[in-house]
């Protein structure tokens, strides 16, 4: 397959994985059968519900699996991050969503490096976010990269 389909495959894949967590802490339905869903369902489907490239659906199940399996440690090192006296309840749903994503493949995939998951997790804020928050999310997912893969 060429890189530039594997990669848009990739993407799709790393933007459900964010609208699965995402709608799995809005409405406490399981990890598997919100995987279920989006495998039946909504693989593959932008933000706006239009089809975009076939996402890999090994690379959604891994990530979303690495987020349930590692919530605690992946919680912490956000936590750890973020100024004094906040609390992962003040971040935005999406932006949860999205740093435990990101956290979750700096545990679930060794083999790819730290540059990749954060253009790839940067990209996807900057379609969620303004500017500000994109680069939040930047700085937040680079030293909770640093950390978790310490």
């Amino acid at each position: 397959m060429p890189f530039d389909v594997t990669r848009a495959r990739r993407a799709g894949a790393r933007l459900a994985a964010v609208q699965a967590l995402y709608e799995m802490e809005q409405t406490d339905k399981s990890a598997r059968a919100t995987i279920r869903d989006f495998m039946e369902d909504r693989l593959g489907l932008g933000p706006d519900g239009t089809p975009i490239e076939d996402a890999d659906p090994d690379l959604f199940k891994s990530v979303v699996n690495a987020v349930v399996e590692n919530q605690a440690k992946i919680d912490n090192a956000i936590l750890a991050r973020l100024a004094e006296g906040w609390k992962l309840t003040r971040l935005d749903a999406t932006m949860r969503a999205l740093l435990r994503a990101g956290g979750a493949e700096f545990i679930a995939h060794p083999e790819l490096s730290d540059a990749v998951i954060l253009d790839e997790y940067v990209s996807l804020a900057h379609d969620f976010f303004e500017e500000s928050d994109a680069k939040f999310a930047n700085a937040l997912l680079q030293n909770i990269g640093r950390d978790l893969r310490a």
